[in-house]
């Protein structure tokens, strides 16, 4: 017999919960150890499900963490839209900057920031397309603020607006990876300011 329209929708509410409950327990496990070498295993006894259930939403870690970071980027544009329209080309950089850059508030938002920056790179290696899509909302943001900068005539008339964007968002995400290489490499701290400046030069010039 053929589901009414109410079951389907409470399945798909009920899938959408677990897969949520999924990215939570990675999530939670970050926090806590700052390691990106937890396993499916840990996950799912985190989460109190079963191997099974955790299979039917994501076919790998790598998919689990893509999801998390796509959800995450997916609330942090949505939210930051409609206010990035409400600021000038150059506010609206620095105000993008200083969102993504925030100094966490706590170790354990340290944890889960330190982990996530690092995973982006594996991402980036392990499913390419996947994670071109993920970030695409924020490229799109940052290119609605570089065209706006071009219009009005705050940045450089000359600039190839989907380079530059794509430009700016990953020197954003690079010292961001340089910040937690940090200690390591003996560097100086590189806040927000900096990444602002250096990336406001750019579109200047």
């Amino acid at each position: 017999m053929a589901k009414s329209n109410a079951e389907v929708a409470n399945n798909s509410l009920d899938a959408q919960a677990r897969a949520t409950q999924f990215m939570r327990s990675a999530l939670d496990i970050l926090g806590e150890t700052g390691r990106t070498e937890f396993t499916v295993l840990e996950v799912v006894e985190r989460s109190k499900t079963s191997l099974r259930a955790f299979y039917q939403h994501f076919a790998t870690k790598d998919e689990l963490v893509l999801a998390l970071i796509d959800a995450m980027l997916t609330e942090f544009t949505t939210t930051w839209q409609a206010e990035a329209a409400q600021l000038g080309p150059t506010d609206a950089l620095r105000e993008l900057v200083d969102r993504i850059c925030v100094p966490p508030a706590s170790s354990t938002q340290d944890s889960i920031n330190r982990g996530l920056t690092f995973y982006h790179d594996r991402l980036a290696e392990t499913m390419p397309d996947d994670y071109g899509r993920v970030l695409t909302p924020l490229h799109a943001l940052i290119v609605d603020i570089v065209e706006r900068g071009m219009a009005d005539g705050t940045f450089s008339a000359g600039l190839d607006v989907e380079a530059t964007a794509a430009l700016v968002m990953q020197t954003i995400f690079g010292a961001l990876r340089l910040r937690a290489l940090g200690p390591g490499l003996e560097l100086t701290p590189i806040g927000s300011d900096r990444i602002y400046a250096f990336c406001l030069r750019a579109l200047q010039n």
